[in-house]
């Protein structure tokens, strides 16, 4: 009787310190992207992510991160590394990848998007509706978009017909789409590609929102900066926050259950505000700079308009249910900037409390 209950308490001993171990269970998580750490998400989205998850696992989970492409590779191969386990945890553009994501592609579409945070709400809301196939390779963290994409140029534009000569950046295939049908010629790259293109003349200007001018250092490569009137920006980029599937499904419980409370919705809008509280530090260092900017006034805003609408046309005859997945975009957007998630006038290229521009006379301050 002795030696068994000896051996059941030696195994209940081993029991319990299998059972410690598994509770312990430490995890180091390796975050990749390609922007230098500095940059908006990277520093105000990443980073405050990274410190909430290790401290509500009490340090069981640790995060390395690996900014500017460290880990090799580059920018459109990120999805696949974290699909691959290159990487646990990737941050992307979507647009990177042409074709791959169709139906997140719907926000890239011209002038449906109005601000950051709004948007970033209303794709998160989308891609959990329409889009969760195109994620099925990973768990997804978060998707969220950047604030009004807008042009930064060598030579100013006040009108339509002044891109015709330019040799435009475009972050996508619709974005290049778009820059064709303004009378540009596109010029795809990735986002870290353009500092050195503008350097060595490879192109004329990029389309990019205010918030990537400060890592990039835009302002400083050009000087004219031109944006539009109303309530919607000329469009915006889709990105993407994902985990690898194994370093996910092989967390124990507990952890996986902070990695959830601290993902979806609530993720997607830190990311919307991160980025929109940049694109107004963006926006008043071009200023102080001496930089000209431009806001073209309402009726020039609706000939961009008229001309873009080509893309739209194009795009949904592409595809049975394209229209419907433009309408519950476009619906949802509606719905999140009704709902006041970003300030009044946040959609502009120019704080509400700027003086105004007009096309053919631009501010320059």
């Amino acid at each position: 009787m002795l030696k068994t209950l000896t051996r059941l308490s030696l195994a209940g001993a081993a029991l319990a310190a299998m059972m410690g171990a598994t509770l312990a269970q430490e995890v180091t998580l390796r975050v990749h992207q390609f922007l230098p750490a500095q940059a908006t998400i990277p520093d105000k989205v990443l980073k405050p992510w990274a410190e909430k998850v290790e401290a509500e696992s009490d340090g069981r989970i640790k995060v390395e991160f690996y900014p500017s492409m460290q880990l090799g590779g580059s920018p459109p191969e990120l999805f696949d590394q974290a699909r691959d386990g290159v990487a646990d945890v990737i941050w992307t553009v979507l647009g990177y990848t042409p074709g791959r994501f169709p139906k997140s592609e719907t926000f890239e579409l011209p002038f449906i998007m109005t601000d950051a945070v709004s948007t970033s709400k209303a794709f998160q809301a989308f891609v959990e509706k329409n889009a969760m196939d195109e994620f099925e390779d990973v768990h997804l963290l978060a998707v969220h978009t950047h604030g009004p994409g807008l042009f930064h140029t060598k030579e100013t534009i006040n009108k339509l017909e002044d891109l015709n000569s330019m040799k435009i950046r475009g972050g996508s295939r619709i974005i290049n789409q778009l820059l064709e049908k303004l009378g540009s010629t596109p010029v795809g790259m990735p986002v870290p590609a353009v500092p050195e293109s503008l350097s060595k003349g490879v192109i004329d200007g990029a389309t990019i929102p205010w918030e990537v001018t400060l890592p990039l250092r835009i302002a400083e490569l050009v000087k004219n900066h031109t944006g539009f009137s109303g309530d919607n920006g000329m469009y915006t980029q889709t990105f993407a926050i994902v985990m690898n599937k194994d370093s996910y499904e092989n967390l124990p419980d507990d952890l996986k259950a902070i990695i959830d409370d601290n993902s979806g919705m609530k993720l997607a809008e830190m990311a919307g505000k991160a980025m929109q509280a940049s694109d107004k530090v963006g926006e008043a260092k071009a200023r102080d700079a001496g930089n000209t900017v431009v806001t073209l006034d309402e009726a020039e805003t609706a000939r961009f308009k008229d001309a873009s609408q080509a893309v739209i046309a194009e795009w949904v005859a592409q595809g049975e249910g394209r229209q419907q997945l433009l309408d519950d975009a476009e619906a949802l957007i509606d719905q999140y900037t009704g709902e006041g998630a970003a300030g009044a006038g946040a959609a502009t290229a120019t704080p509400a409390a700027a003086e105004p521009d007009t096309a053919a006379e631009p501010e320059k301050k």
